[in-house]
């Protein structure tokens, strides 16, 4: 099952990890780290709540306006 990892660099240092199918959240020191301590979160959580494959999802990035 292929899913969506989106990573942000923490201000601590490493990154968060968050995958929006599932809404499962951890974070790692590297990027290699936080993708393999979200691969097990959500694999934990599915076992619990088994998710129905409704597509791919798309990811795209928009722009707005800053204030400042």
């Amino acid at each position: 099952m292929t899913l969506t990892a989106v990573l942000i660099p923490s201000e601590e240092g490493g990154f968060v990890a968050f995958n929006p199918e599932t809404g499962t959240t951890t974070q790692g020191d590297s990027v290699a780290e936080a993708i393999h301590n979200l691969s097990e979160a959500t694999e934990l959580y599915l076992e619990e709540f088994p998710l129905a494959q409704s597509g791919r999802s798309l990811l795209t990035t928009f722009e707005v306006m800053a204030h400042g």
